[in-house]
């Protein structure tokens, strides 16, 4: 690992439609991360307000932008003054189409606020990697070395907590709120964020005028120090005023950064209502916000493996709350029964019953599922600090995979396919037997004989026609 001291360039990338250049926006964010940035990538399909609003929380050195052809000259220059407007000029805007951006409008673009458009023959000079570096060398104004501005914003936020990362030295303010700190952690691809989102999207719903902070941790890369900041891709529900987010990289091979107290007192000292806390994923051993957060909650999948090895999952013991994510996958059902028999031999030794356990099956990829609305009616308890007991009086509800095809159909395109090849044959069946027909009906014309009038007649015609050729 890099030493923690160093301070990686950070780079919001993007694609403004899902149109191929999400393609050519992967290779970039790869690119950088390879040469140690740390890339906060939010995928394809964003539209400016969106980065624009990502630019603000995550106060970042630049942002890269794989555009397409028809839209790019507004979709560039209302970035850039978009940027303008809340005092981020500094940042700097990369982009490119892959040649579909012409040399006059990539032109009229530089002089309107764009830092550079890569144009077909940048690649061919420099090749990929000297494109990279060339947008790593430009980035030479450092937000940490900016002032935070006075007024209270999410910018002023975003500012402090660049400060915390590298360790500057910020003085900061005693919270007027004391806001619950909800830590979410588990294994990679668990679904965390996923969760999160839905989670976030319940809060706002209902608690419209609530604040939330979301900081987010990702790994960085022990040979590169670069990191991929993801977990905005899948979050489509923190464009919300009422909702900040931070991406934190970890710059070390823990599952939370080193600065993760101060960053949460940074965002105390804002008067938010409930920050979430998303670790990196973890392992069997690790319990990464202990002393950190107010409650946590643990989520897994049902691919743990043999039922002993619940027995080694610390935060299956210390969590509050346990998430067994993706229900809907293979063995859900039983890996529910397992993961709720081993949280109540761990927090009530043997006794209750099992619907009684603070585990939850959920299916977060799936819109209004029971057991996310479960979890969060839990939360709501928590955050408020009523009576937590109140699982026990709910009946539990269990998450049912909704599905555009029955599963008794799941083979309807092999049925229709078969259907399809099976009348075929019966069409080449049926040219058989009218040509045998044709034939018959010839050779009993010949004859001065009647041609038959239905099927018995000409199963007999064909039979007397047999032995008269043998």
């Amino acid at each position: 690992m890099p030493n923690e001291n160093n301070k990686p360039k950070r780079v919001v990338t993007a694609a403004s439609l899902f149109d191929g250049h999400d393609a050519a926006i992967n290779m970039v964010r790869r690119l950088l991360q390879e040469l140690g940035c740390e890339v906060i990538h939010l995928g394809h399909d964003r539209s400016v307000e969106e980065v624009v609003t990502s630019i603000i929380q995550e106060d970042p050195h630049a942002v890269a932008i794989s555009s397409y052809q028809g839209g790019h000259m507004e979709y560039f220059k209302y970035l850039a003054e978009r940027l303008k407007n809340e005092n981020l000029d500094h940042v700097k805007i990369f982009g490119g189409g892959g040649g579909v951006i012409l040399p006059k409008e990539a032109q009229d673009l530089e002089e309107n606020g764009i830092t550079k458009i890569f144009r077909p023959e940048d690649g061919a000079k420099k090749g990929l990697i000297g494109m990279i570096q060339e947008v790593i060398d430009m980035c030479d104004i450092n937000p940490e070395d900016l002032p935070i501005p006075n007024k209270k914003s999410y910018l002023s936020l975003s500012r402090k907590l660049t400060y915390v990362e590298n360790n500057k030295k910020l003085k900061i303010e005693k919270p007027k709120k004391n806001p619950k700190v909800i830590g979410i952690t588990g294994t990679g691809g668990s679904g965390k964020s996923s969760l999160i989102d839905e989670l976030i999207l319940r809060f706002s719903r209902e608690f419209p005028k609530k604040r939330i902070a979301v900081l987010a941790a990702d790994p960085s890369r022990a040979r590169t120090g670069g990191a991929l900041l993801g977990d905005r891709i899948r979050m489509n529900s923190i464009y919300e005023g009422n909702v900040f987010f931070r991406s934190l990289a970890t710059r070390s091979r823990k599952a939370l950064s080193s600065i993760i107290g101060n960053a949460i007192e940074a965002v105390k000292s804002e008067n938010f209502d409930l920050v979430f806390v998303e670790t990196a994923g973890i392992g069997q051993a690790d319990n990464p916000l202990e002393e950190i957060v107010d409650n946590s909650i643990y989520v897994m999948t049902s691919e743990y493996g043999a039922p002993s090895q619940l027995e080694k999952i610390e935060m299956l013991d210390t969590a509050d709350l346990i998430v067994l994510n993706k229900y809907d996958h293979r063995a859900g059902e039983d890996a529910l029964r397992e993961v709720q028999k081993q949280v109540r031999r761990l927090k009530n030794q043997g006794h209750g019953e099992l619907d009684e356990q603070p585990v939850f099956a959920t299916i977060a990829s799936q819109f209004a599922d029971p057991g996310v609305n479960q979890l969060y009616s839990k939360l709501v308890e928590i955050v408020n600090g009523k009576n937590t007991d109140s699982i026990k009086r709910k009946k539990r509800v269990r998450p049912k995979k909704h599905v555009l095809i029955p599963g008794s159909r799941d083979r309807y395109l092999a049925e229709i396919s078969e259907t399809v090849h099976e009348y075929k044959k019966n069409v080449a069946n049926m040219e058989i037997s009218a040509e045998e027909a044709q034939g018959i009906s010839i050779v009993l014309k010949t004859r001065g004989k009647e041609t038959p009038k239905n099927y018995m007649q000409f199963s007999n015609a064909k039979k007397e026609t047999l032995e008269m050729q043998y």
